[in-house]
């Protein structure tokens, strides 16, 4: 069975696949057409030489992908070499065999280049569509995180637990290809699911929606802390930082080009929650300093936040999401190929040089 050999650092992008009107045209694509933009997305960063794609899972009429496994088997057919993951599964509601199946035939398909982010989730909409209470949030993600890991291990597992009908010496088909599927945990703001992913000896994937960097060292603690109670080896640890970004030749272009897509996903996503706020120009502006996680900026801009970020997190792997609000698949496209072209190959480099410099002592 093949198992891919992961890069020192890892560049990559993402989608939640959300559905809302150009805030210019006032008019929203198709879920049909975003799933057909999603897939073109994945292609040209395929072809750019990014390392992975990532799909978000949501239930609702306002998002595109319910289903990540299956749009990333459509990626699967016209990509050759990008790793294919999910940003992240819903695991709380999700039967952690049929999860883990879909995934392993996405590998077959993929020759060897699935992977799962499983996460709790921000909306609430697949606990009552699946038959699960929303008073179980945390012990439903703990046992089917539990039982996931089991199906990964093993060909027939014996298991039982709380929430579903109990296995025995139950035959797990197919196989990966893949010695056993990475998983990631992705984690917002909370310290003990961190903790969580570093007990497991899993891969811990930070979302950073907002803030400015030592924000975010806590939940890095907490992770290397539940390793070391878990007696789970250092080397064994991968960090991924994802967040929202946009990329243009210039710092002022980045901005004047994403701020009215972001402010119109924010300010739907508000209305969503019963908040009527809108996003002002000045408070983007402050989200675009370099003390801040918003990836916003020339390819130079974008090199040394992640560099300073680098510092802070030791962290192998950073993606992007930038398709919000709208944003026309022509912009999203630009952004890419400015960082595959521009930022990949100096972030590679550095961080490469740090990596080896590491290892040599």
């Amino acid at each position: 069975m093949k198992q891919l050999e992961a890069s020192p650092f890892e560049i990559g992008i993402y989608t939640l696949g959300d559905i809302v009107a150009d805030p210019f045209t006032k008019k929203a694509v198709s879920a049909k057409t975003r799933i057909q933009e999603i897939i073109e997305a994945a292609k040209l960063a395929d072809e750019a030489g990014l390392d992975i794609f990532g799909i978000g899972e949501h239930h609702r009429l306002d998002y595109a992908v319910s289903s990540p496994q299956m749009v990333l088997s459509a990626i699967a057919q016209s990509t050759k070499q990008i790793k294919l993951t999910s940003t992240t599964t819903v695991l709380n509601t999700t039967d952690p065999v049929r999860l883990f199946e879909d995934f392993a035939t996405l590998d077959l398909i993929s020759n060897g280049r699935a992977e799962i982010t499983a996460g709790r989730g921000a909306f609430v909409e697949s606990f009552p569509l699946f038959g699960y209470s929303f008073d179980d949030y945390d012990a439903l993600f703990e046992e089917h995180l539990q039982l996931l890991l089991e199906l990964n291990k093993n060909e027939r597992v014996t298991w039982s637990g709380k929430f579903r009908s109990p296995l025995h010496q139950s035959e797990i088909a197919p196989r990966p290809e893949q010695e056993s599927l990475p998983i990631w945990v992705g984690v917002g703001g909370t310290p003990s699911s961190a903790e969580r992913a570093g007990r497991y000896g899993l891969g811990l994937t930070i979302a950073m929606i907002g803030g400015t960097h030592p924000r975010f060292l806590p939940l890095i603690d907490a992770y290397h802390e539940g390793a070391v109670r878990a007696g789970v080896s250092q080397e064994q640890l991968q960090v991924g930082v994802t967040g929202h970004g946009f990329i243009a030749k210039s710092m002022q272009e980045a901005k004047d080009t994403f701020y009215p897509y972001y402010a119109n996903y924010m300010e739907y996503m508000n209305r969503s929650r019963g908040i009527h706020a809108s996003m002002p120009r000045d408070a983007f502006e402050i989200m675009t300093r370099p003390e801040s996680v918003m990836f916003i900026g020339s390819p130079q801009e974008i090199i040394e936040k992640v560099l300073i970020q680098h510092e802070l997190y030791g962290h192998n792997r950073f993606m992007m999401q930038m398709d919000i609000g709208g944003m026309p698949y022509k912009e999203l496209a630009r952004s890419i190929e400015l960082l595959a072209t521009e930022v990949a190959p100096v972030l590679r480099r550095e961080i490469g040089k740090k990596v080896q410099k590491k290892v040599l002592g």
